[in-house]
């Protein structure tokens, strides 16, 4: 063996579980990714578990499946946490823009915008009560409820499948921030309810975090498939016997992202009106701390 082979090992092994954490993140498993990449379930788990060498034009196929850049994946070094929503804004800013980023950088010290106390975001996996627990605390607040996807559903006069269907992953995704910066501007006391894969976006999240009051509903795995199966709604979970396995993933990957969010409701072990009220008291103790 050479010197460097070692350090190939060790680029393949991190270049895998990049893949994996990133395909966990975005809730998708083994097949979904094949059936979109257009690649063999055995070459993503090669991949994913470091073995054999890659090329490029496969591990971009990979990439746009997953709806993720390309040097997103490719290990590179440390890099700092909102990393990815520095490099997308700094893309779309203009030059002015750039010009006050390096002042703030050299040494400008400028406050960071506290979230608004009339505007909650619920975060959190399908199953964890976002939709049902949103309505009844918005109901008791006085305040509006919306659920994002619905909204994007009748922006687009489209349905989620079809969405999917013609767009791709990416193509919801755009909508999906479209819709969050257009409710970041409303005046009224609002609650809105996420999808569960919007933190898997690092700019929107980020977006959703300065800009709301985000409350994380917080489950156990159990919790969430029983409560999906009772909706009677497995997407994207369909057909794979694997599915407890991969929720758990899922979960598991996207925990320090969901841990972001400025409040957590437990909701395993409570029933609607327990951990409702438990929602509607949080946000009560936010607006008045903010006021």
């Amino acid at each position: 063996m050479s010197e460097a082979d070692p350090r190939e090992a060790g680029f393949l092994q991190q270049l895998g579980q990049n893949v994996r954490q990133t395909r966990a993140v975005r809730g998708m498993s083994r097949k979904v990714l094949s059936q979109t990449s257009g690649l063999s379930e055995r070459y993503i788990a090669q991949l994913e578990s470091g073995q054999g060498n890659v090329s490029i034009l496969l591990l971009r196929r990979v990439a746009a499946a997953m709806g993720t850049r390309l040097d997103d994946l490719i290990p590179g070094g440390e890099a700092p946490a909102d990393w990815a929503v520095v490099r997308d804004l700094l893309r779309n800013a203009s030059n002015e823009q750039i010009v006050r980023v390096k002042t703030i950088l050299t040494g400008d010290t400028t406050p960071i915008r506290n979230a608004q106390a009339s505007r909650v975001a619920l975060i959190g996996l399908r199953g964890a009560g976002k939709s049902t627990l949103g309505q009844f605390a918005a109901d008791r607040l006085g305040w509006r409820f919306v659920e994002l996807d619905r909204e994007i559903e009748r922006e687009a006069g489209l349905s989620m499948a079809e969405i999917f269907a013609l767009y791709g992953q990416e193509g919801y995704r755009r909508l999906e921030q479209a819709q969050v910066r257009r409710f970041t501007g409303v005046r009224e006391p609002l609650l809105l309810a996420t999808g569960g894969g919007i933190v898997a976006e690092p700019l929107t999240f980020d977006l959703v975090l300065s800009s709301f009051f985000t409350v994380w509903l917080k489950a156990k795995p159990e919790d969430h498939m029983q409560r999906v199966r009772d909706q009677g709604d497995l997407r994207p979970m369909a057909e794979d016997r694997s599915a407890m396995q991969e929720l758990r993933a899922i979960l598991l990957s996207r925990e320090p992202l969901y841990a972001r969010a400025h409040a957590v409701v437990e909701t395993s072990g409570l029933d609607v009106a327990q951990a409702g009220e438990t929602l509607v008291r949080t946000v009560r103790q936010h607006a008045a701390a903010a006021a």
